[in-house]
């Protein structure tokens, strides 16, 4: 089986070190090229996605199974988070990128950012972030997993992603790929059996 992996917004593909080799098959780490080189991927059997990777991956490859980590199909507009938070994470960005990763890093308990490659590729998923556009309905399985503790999704995001059915783990944040790797783990090899 193979398995295309994506971070979300101001990570790479060290997001899924704890989870990656718990996966059975051929995984390709997608990476966004914010810290290093871009790195594709072929079409996949499945597709892991955590945070915007999950909505990026189901607008590219909307017929492909998806699991949603920390996911959602749209981060703005009702039930969701405001769009002027957004708003003016994108100006901050525009002065200051820099700072305005290093604060969205420490606010979901993340470890500090590697030296910045692309600033162009992130503010563009930053302005991704912004769209308040409903996705179109993912023809695939889904499997969306989310943190009761999530600092950056509100209830109604978590609850109501992708059409609202989803696992909740008790705690792991914003990152449950590396805080709750082997929960994750669990639950994608029951989705994929």
């Amino acid at each position: 089986m193979k398995i295309a992996l994506l971070h979300g917004w101001g990570f790479d593909a060290g997001v899924w070190d704890a989870l990656a080799p718990m996966l059975s098959g051929n995984v390709t780490r997608m990476d966004r090229g914010y810290f290093g080189p871009t790195v594709e991927s072929e079409r996949p059997d499945l597709m892991i996605g955590h945070s915007l990777g999950a909505m990026l991956l189901a607008r590219r490859w909307p017929d492909v199974p998806l699991v949603a980590i920390n996911g959602f199909d749209r981060f703005c507009g009702v039930d969701a988070v405001a769009p002027r938070v957004v708003q003016r994470m994108v100006k901050r960005f525009g002065e200051n990128p820099a700072k305005v990763l290093e604060d969205f890093r420490a606010s979901i308990n993340g470890s500090p950012a590697p030296a910045m490659v692309s600033r162009e590729r992130l503010g563009e998923d930053l302005a991704l972030l912004a769209d308040q556009a409903l996705a179109p309905a993912h023809r695939a399985r889904l499997l969306v997993l989310q943190a009761e503790d999530d600092p950056l999704l509100p209830p109604a995001l978590r609850m109501g992603a992708f059409g609202g059915a989803c696992s909740v783990c008790g705690d792991g944040g914003h990152l449950l790929p590396l805080t709750q790797a082997a929960w994750c783990a669990v639950q994608i090899a029951d989705f994929a059996q």
